[in-house]
């Protein structure tokens, strides 16, 4: 267990990818933060773990400032220690360029991006003072290639993922902490069953992704024998991104 008594924090972990990142690293052995503006679904996950002793819910909700470093505080007073984030919580929004408001584009970047600096700035704060530094992974998408119609706030706040990923890099190099991304294709978090031949067919993996996907990749990068990858990004979309795709 390669992540015994580790301490991650992982924000959007009560649903989703980051429900599936969370229940990884118990796994592992970590002990887990989970933090989330869904305090119900935080809680019931809570529940339904084995070994409370090793996970704690903070209610965050990563657009505020002051939420983010009371979350960064309450880890270092349970735990005392930080030694991986995964700066996992985002939203998505579908909506014409011709209609997008202004304000949706901020709560967009605020969720999606911001909430990205503001969590490393906050936790690598503490990991510094690690004999061993730590481990940042920070949620992509595909989409920061490749988008549908409709989609540029989230588009805008994946790319500007990516980018914020090999600055924070360079910056936090010297005090031994490793800064990566991942993105993820199509990750089916509900209805798994349901999807049908050609769901799974169109990807060169012959599957949709699940969250356990995910979740392999973020213990990769934040192992620390795999310190030697930093300010990279891993797209794991079943190999949806590298195919010529022509309608008939």
């Amino acid at each position: 267990m390669k992540f015994n008594n580790k301490v991650v924090v992982i924000t959007g972990a009560s649903n989703g990818i980051g429900r599936g990142i969370a229940k990884a690293y118990l796994e592992e052995g970590a002990k887990v933060v989970l933090a989330d503006i869904d305090e119900k679904a935080g809680n019931t996950f809570l529940t339904k773990i084995a070994n409370s002793d090793h996970a704690v819910f903070v209610k965050t909700d990563v657009r505020k400032e002051e939420d983010i470093i009371s979350l960064m505080k309450t880890t270092i007073d349970t735990f005392g220690v930080i030694n991986i984030l995964i700066n996992n919580a985002g939203k998505v929004l579908f909506k014409t360029v011709y209609d997008l408001s202004v304000d949706e584009w901020e709560d967009m970047m605020h969720t999606n991006l911001r909430s990205v600096f503001l969590c490393s700035r906050e936790a690598a704060k503490y990991m510094r003072t690690n004999k061993d530094g730590g481990a940042i992974v920070n949620m992509s998408s595909s989409r920061a290639y490749m988008s549908e119609p409709n989609t540029e706030s989230y588009s805008a706040s994946k790319g500007g993922i990516i980018a914020i990923t090999h600055a924070l890099a360079n910056s936090l190099a010297d005090d031994h902490i490793t800064v990566n991304s991942v993105s993820p294709g199509w990750i089916e978090t509900k209805h798994y069953e349901h999807l049908r031949n050609i769901d799974h067919e169109q990807h060169l993996s012959k599957r949709v992704g699940k969250p356990a996907d995910i979740a392999r990749a973020c213990l990769f990068l934040s192992n620390k024998e795999n310190d030697f990858i930093t300010g990279t990004n891993l797209m794991v979309d079943g190999g949806m991104t590298v195919k010529m795709i022509y309608e008939d």
